[in-house]
């Protein structure tokens, strides 16, 4: 019999399954950071900085506040347990999955060796670049750059070097060594990945079945959709034939949830074995646009009633919440969006815009006002702002202010636009 879950129940189950129900440490170590990548799987990134880059926030989202060096020395490290690759997008990884991603690096292969593809048409400058890297070992584009053939000719272009690394990256003959700043640093792949681990050998059947498991794992109760969506696995059919295998397993269990629906008709959806459902969900949290929580729009939706679009490519007159409105989650519900931007010279965090959702509640203002003021202090900033573009601005204001945070009104453009 399937099971019937309320919409709720899959709400909170969705969250533990992310890590939601832990308290914070008063602590945080590395163990913490393996413990938050464990449940993830993935950390995505991204380079935007008006506040703070993608990936250091999941990790602030279930731990608060830590040193982002901490994030640097685990992620960042010779001696890392983790690598980047296009897990979703461009993402960390363990370092020991690199094998299951072979399928989609050889994906790319498959697709860039007809004679008309860049790489067969860019050939002498991918041989080039391949060269480099093993002659010299790990190198960033801009050593490239420097080092250049100074007699270029016709076959020589910066960026067709640049791309090159990107294709090869692609198709794991390069890795990321590690970055410097935000640059990356590539090197063959063999100067990165242990050699026991590079050998191993995962069908892509089989690493589609263990991706589809820890999706599962990962989002607690989730539609097909949602499953594929986790690590962007395009072949849907073999998504499908690896939930049936771990139907049949026992690893994961058919439910219904009420509201979950398509053209008035119930979506099919799957509860991983060891999903809890907690009585209640006691948190509050800022979260990237790039969250798994809420990084796949239509699952957003669906969960949280969060219609969320980022807004970084919208003409500023144009855009209804700001250039990179940041989800705030209280309790179980998303209550609010938050455009945030660090201004070091001032040492200001500014709330450009705030908004209330409408699963918004009389008093969440205040773990809202709380949260941002922990944003600031993780962020190093002594004091914060709030515009009036929004209509959660004035509560925030007021919250902030009862709380005894150092907070001021500043006007943004929005506001004074005719």
């Amino acid at each position: 019999m399937t099971e019937t879950l309320s919409s709720p129940h899959a709400r909170r189950i969705a969250l533990a399954a992310q890590g939601f129900t832990r308290s914070r440490p008063a602590s945080v170590t590395a163990r913490h950071v393996h413990r938050v990548m464990d449940r993830l799987g993935v950390l995505q990134i991204d380079s935007v900085n008006v506040f703070a880059r993608s990936h250091y926030l999941p990790l602030f989202s279930r731990l608060g506040s830590y040193d982002p060096t901490l994030l640097d020395r685990v992620f960042l490290s010779r001696t890392t347990h983790y690598v980047e690759y296009l897990a979703h997008e461009a993402t960390f990884i363990p370092v020991a999955d690199w094998p299951l991603w072979r399928f989609r690096m050889d994906d790319f292969r498959r697709k860039w060796a007809d004679e008309d593809s860049w790489m067969s048409n860019n050939a002498r400058t991918v041989q080039w670049v391949q060269d480099e890297l093993r002659a010299r070992g790990p190198l960033r584009p801009a050593d490239l750059r420097d080092d250049a053939p100074r007699e270029r000719g016709t076959w020589w272009d910066w960026d067709e070097a640049k791309l090159a690394l990107e294709h090869l990256w692609r198709t794991g003959d390069v890795a990321v060594s590690g970055r410097r700043g935000f640059e990356r640093t590539y090197a063959l792949a063999d100067q990165v990945i242990p050699d026991v681990i590079r050998s191993r050998e995962i069908s892509r059947d089989e690493a589609i079945l263990e991706l589809t498991r820890r999706a599962a794992r990962s989002s607690g109760v989730a539609t097909q959709s949602d499953l594929a969506d986790y690590y962007r696995i395009r072949d849907r059919a073999a998504v499908a034939r690896s939930i049936t295998e771990l139907v049949d397993a026992g690893e994961l269990q058919p439910v219904q949830v009420r509201g979950w629906e398509r053209g008035g008709r119930p979506l099919r959806a799957w509860r991983h074995r060891d999903a809890v459902l907690p009585r209640k969900i006691e948190t509050a949290a800022v979260l990237t646009p790039f969250d798994p929580v809420v990084w796949f729009r239509d699952r957003a939706l669906r969960i949280f009633d969060l219609d969320y679009r980022i807004e970084i490519y919208v003409p500023a007159e144009k855009r209804r919440f700001g250039y990179y409105s940041l989800p705030v989650l209280v309790g179980d519900r998303i209550v609010a969006r938050v455009d945030l931007k660090a201004d070091r010279a001032t040492s200001t965090l500014q709330v450009q815009s705030a908004w209330w959702e409408p699963q918004a509640r009389p008093g969440d203002a205040e773990p809202v006002a709380a949260e941002l003021a922990l944003a600031a202090a993780w962020q190093g900033l002594e004091r914060v702002s709030v515009s009036g573009w929004g209509d959660a601005t004035a509560a925030l204001h007021d919250s902030l202010s009862g709380a005894g945070a150092q907070v001021h009104r500043h006007v943004h453009a929005r506001e004074s636009a005719p």
